[in-house]
C-alpha cells in the first residue's frame, strides 16, 4: 500500500473560509435583490388591480342607480298592461 500523505494547510483556510462566504454572501444579496424586485412588481400590480376594481364598483353603482330609478316606472307600465289586459 501506498501511503500518501495528506497535508492540511492551514494557513489557506481561513481564505477559502472567507471565499466560500463570500460567494453565499453575494449569493443571499442577490436573493434578497429578486425579492425586493417581486415585491415592488406585486404592489404596483395589486394597486393597478385596486383601481380597476374601483372603476368597475363605481360603474356598477352607478348602472345600479340608473335601474332604480327606471323601476317605478316599469312596475307602473306592467300595472297598466295588466288593467288593459282586464278590460
Amino acid at each position: 500500500m501506498d501511503h500518501v500523505k495528506r497535508s492540511v494547510r492551514y494557513d489557506q483556510v481561513n481564505a477559502m473560509l472567507l471565499n466560500e462566504f463570500l460567494k453565499e454572501h453575494r449569493e443571499v444579496q442577490e436573493l434578497q435583490a429578486t425579492v425586493a424586485q417581486q415585491q415592488k412588481s406585486f404592489q404596483s400590480k395589486l394597486e393597478a388591480q385596486e383601481k380597476q376594481i374601483a372603476v368597475l364598483t363605481s360603474g356598477l353603482r352607478k348602472i345600479d342607480a340608473q335601474f332604480e330609478l327606471r323601476k317605478p316606472e316599469q312596475q307602473l307600465a306592467f300595472k297598466n298592461q295588466q288593467n288593459a289586459d282586464l278590460w
